[in-house]
């Protein structure tokens, strides 16, 4: 269990963080109308947000519909591609260097 603990500590946060909130991605339901939030502007009243819509956009383009997600939000596929090579480089400097950052 010491061993366990040792291992999850060394890991950056980062890499905990991505994949956690991909996971989290895959539970959001993109055909529901009303969704829990935590846009500060949508909390805050404002409709137009450049950023909502993302978070289901990735998810239809994670099931396979990609013109859905594509109306949706532009950017699902970049945003996917952009946190897998985070992800990567992370990895990558963990086994190249034996630190981060």
């Amino acid at each position: 269990m010491k061993e366990i603990r040792n291992i999850l500590m060394k890991l950056p946060l980062e890499l905990v963080f991505w994949p956690a909130a991909l996971m989290a991605i895959m539970f959001i339901d993109p055909s529901h109308e009303h969704h829990f939030t935590l846009c500060p502007l949508g909390l805050a009243g404002i409709e137009w947000c450049p950023g909502c819509g993302l978070g289901r956009s990735m998810k239809l383009l994670a099931m396979g519909d990609i013109s859905a997600s594509f109306q949706m939000h532009p950017l699902g596929g970049f945003a996917w591609a952009v946190i897998l090579y985070r992800m990567f480089e992370i990895i990558k400097q963990l086994k190249t260097k034996r630190n981060y950052g």
